[in-house]
């Protein structure tokens, strides 16, 4: 991979940062054009210094827009010299059959995993195109990112994206992990059993290996830093898709106590955008701990 690849689109000042669009083909999702959003904040611009790194996760139906536009994460992450990074949530234009007959599969619904069923194998690999494709492409194009300080957070889907390729990372590429209303047991809700058995060949029993924060945190032995934050207006939090209780419990079985783990119920807030700016800063604020 090489800096020329990368096309940037445009560039917004914001928070006496920079808010960057860039474009390239992306050999992990089969070599179709990607889109990612990168905040430098003015720590970064002065030539000389690099800044962590806090990678921003969004949820279904989303895109590299939807966290950049409206989450609120630019004041606080200009206050603390944190750069963020907003991938996508899927491939895009792959044209397999069925990846846009439903809202919560297919394109915008990713779920940050490695497809195994041949179908969707050749591009539907956000966590390699998370986890090492873009921090390659950032590092080649010489962006003034630090990707030795990386830390990770997402909402819903994302959120579930955030905390297993925590979990599962195996070089602890991430320092802390958050999220905002994840998808804390997808074995065991009907999201996450769509998409497992859509994308994998072993459906949720593979997932559970791998892909499942709540699974995942039984078999942690080293200490982790984890925040949560959900509303208990949520209606996918009514309808049982994101069992945050199934986590938390988990955590607390395997020794993971509330200095590494935080789960927290917000009263009355949704899922939507106003409940993640309400408290963006706390997350934000929360990572710059460990980067």
């Amino acid at each position: 991979m090489t800096a020329e690849i990368l096309q940037l689109l445009s560039t917004t000042k914001v928070s006496g940062g920079e808010l960057r669009k860039y474009k390239f083909k992306s050999a992990a999702l089969g070599g179709l054009d990607s889109n990612f959003n990168i905040f430098l904040p003015p720590q970064a611009l002065d030539g000389v210094n690099k800044v962590p790194l806090l990678v921003y996760l969004a949820g279904l139906t989303c895109t590299e827009d939807n966290g950049a536009q409206k989450a609120g994460f630019f004041i606080p992450a200009s206050a603390k010299g944190i750069g963020l990074l907003f991938p996508d949530t899927s491939p895009r234009g792959a044209g397999i059959e069925g990846e846009d007959a439903d809202w919560d599969f297919g394109t915008g619904a990713g779920f940050y995993l490695n497809a195994t069923n041949p179908k969707f194998a050749k591009n539907y690999n956000m966590l390699t195109h998370v986890t090492l494709e873009l921090p390659q492409v950032i590092g080649a194009a010489g962006l003034p990112i630090d990707l030795a300080r990386q830390s990770i957070f997402g909402h819903s889907m994302g959120g579930h994206g955030a905390l297993t390729l925590y979990l599962a990372s195996k070089t602890n590429q991430y320092r802390s992990a958050s999220a905002f209303s994840p998808i804390c047991n997808p074995v065991n809700c009907p999201w996450g059993q769509k998409a497992f058995d859509g994308y994998l060949q072993g459906g949720v029993k593979e997932a559970a290996i791998q892909y499942d924060a709540t699974e995942l945190v039984k078999n942690r032995v080293e200490p982790v830093n984890i925040l949560v934050d959900f509303g208990t207006g949520d209606n996918f939090y009514k309808q049982g898709q994101l069992l945050p209780e199934n986590f938390l419990k988990a955590a607390r079985d395997s020794g993971h106590d509330e200095s590494q783990v935080q789960v927290r119920s917000q009263g009355g807030y949704d899922h939507s955008y106003y409940f993640i700016s309400t408290f963006a800063a706390d997350h934000v604020n929360f990572h710059a701990q460990f980067l």
